[in-house]
């Protein structure tokens, strides 16, 4: 019962669009209709200003930091009916396991939310939260990822997925975090780089919108 709370639980957290709310309560428009249409902090910014986008990324941030927590209070209630072991060979038996999905299922929820009939953002910003409340060292060298390639590129796209795919590396090499969690970490970056699909044929084809130009990219 419990391992299908934590999942359920995950999903209705990862799912609430903030980006959308925030738009809809400060200024009645309907984020979808405007700039790349994606449901995400970064479209927030650009089409309706600094203070929409930055209220609209810490709470899809927060979403995927509390995921973490419900995961982690959940795992450790008596009622848990998986027995967790030092070293386990199989993820059911890892409690590192357990709450990694929880941000992975607030990710996927992210990008494919139940109340926007599952067209949602691209899980940079829900992501950080959940890696966040994972290991704030490897976020910091995420973090770090993520403001040099913007600065050298301009390109926030790249920035993001570059920075998404560092983001296990750091968790593996730099704070050696349980295997379970390295592995969905993995499983969140691939997501994140897929739903960037269309920001990388653009940069392939030379046409993607660099950070600071009018029309912008999603």
């Amino acid at each position: 019962m419990l391992p299908a709370l934590l999942l359920i639980a995950a999903y209705l957290i990862g799912s609430i669009p903030f980006s959308y709310l925030v738009v809809r309560l400060m200024t009645g428009a309907d984020i979808r209709a405007h700039g790349s249409r994606n449901v995400g902090a970064t479209n927030v910014a650009r089409s309706f200003g600094k203070l929409p986008g930055i209220l609209a990324l810490l709470f899809d941030m927060a979403k995927g930091y509390l995921a973490i927590e419900v995961g982690r209070w959940l795992t450790n209630r008596p009622g848990w009916p998986l027995t967790f072991t030092a070293e386990p060979w199989s993820p059911l038996h890892s409690q590192a396991f357990w709450v990694s999905l929880a941000g992975l299922v607030a990710v996927i929820a992210h990008m494919f939310p139940v109340w926007l009939r599952f067209h949602g953002g691209k899980g940079v910003a829900t992501a950080t939260g959940a890696f966040l409340a994972l290991d704030p060292l490897a976020v910091a060298g995420g973090v770090l990822v993520f403001l040099i390639v913007l600065l050298a590129t301009r390109f926030v796209s790249l920035a993001s997925i570059l920075s998404a795919a560092s983001i296990p590396f750091f968790l593996r090499y730099m704070v050696r975090a349980p295997f379970w969690t390295q592995v969905v970490a993995v499983g969140i970056a691939f997501l994140i780089i897929v739903k960037h699909h269309s920001n990388i044929a653009r940069l392939a084809q030379g046409t993607e919108r660099r950070i600071g130009q009018r029309k912008e990219s999603e």
